[in-house]
């Protein structure tokens, strides 16, 4: 029989703490938009990424993606940083302490409510060392030249920082598929830099996202 006692004394199981609705909070009169801890958002518009992606080609050509990868490093510590604070002080307990699909549930749809697309994380590969990672209807690779390589750079080192700040790892990004290919979803690898270094020379012969994970695998054993 449930103990009546033991109900009312437990809390209530609380929600996604990136759910839309009570994450994003605003005043439309004064233009302001905040989070649910009372932080400063800031939107940015599609004319304004494209003019930034634009004016990098044109100053730095193909450095351009390094000087995005930096820039996604950089934002990606500061990211987890927040990311890892707000979810201790809204479930009460350190993210290593987090059970991992509660903790994909929130990276997800944080991704997804800050307007950066729909984020996957495949943990298949995990015991090889390496993450994939996957995002559909990217803002920023929505906006970026399109040309003959991937423009994920700014994704890819967000995604490298966010990794190494949780695994305690110095960790590399690269990324394999790119919606301005004309790819279905862009797909990142994150691992060790020694370990995924073979990626870029894979991706100049030609080969796919599948091939070249079966490789990086062969390539462990």
């Amino acid at each position: 029989m449930i103990d009546i006692n033991n109900l009312l004394k437990n809390r209530p199981l609380k929600g996604n703490y990136f759910a839309p609705d009570a994450y994003l909070q605003g005043d439309n009169e004064f233009g302001l938009l905040e989070n649910r801890s009372g932080a400063r958002l800031l939107a940015i518009p599609d004319t304004l990424l494209k003019g930034l992606f634009t004016a990098l080609e044109e100053e730095l050509g193909s450095g351009s993606g390094i000087a995005l990868f930096s820039c996604g490093r950089s934002w990606g510590k500061s990211f987890y940083n927040r990311f890892a604070d707000e979810l201790a002080g809204y479930y009460e307990k350190p993210l290593a302490q987090m059970e991992m699909i509660q903790f994909l549930q929130c990276l997800k749809q944080c991704w997804k409510t800050h307007g950066w697309g729909v984020l996957d994380i495949d943990l298949k590969y995990y015991q090889q060392g390496f993450i994939v990672a996957k995002v559909i209807n990217s803002a920023y690779i929505a906006n970026a030249p399109q040309g003959k390589r991937p423009m994920g750079f700014l994704e890819a080192g967000i995604l490298s920082s966010f990794f190494s700040q949780l695994t305690g790892q110095d960790l590399h990004c690269v990324q394999t598929t790119c919606e301005s290919l004309g790819a279905e979803s862009n797909s990142f690898i994150i691992g060790i830099k020694d370990r995924v270094k073979s990626v870029s020379a894979w991706l100049e012969e030609g080969h796919d996202h599948a091939t070249i994970m079966e490789l990086l695998c062969r390539q462990q054993n």
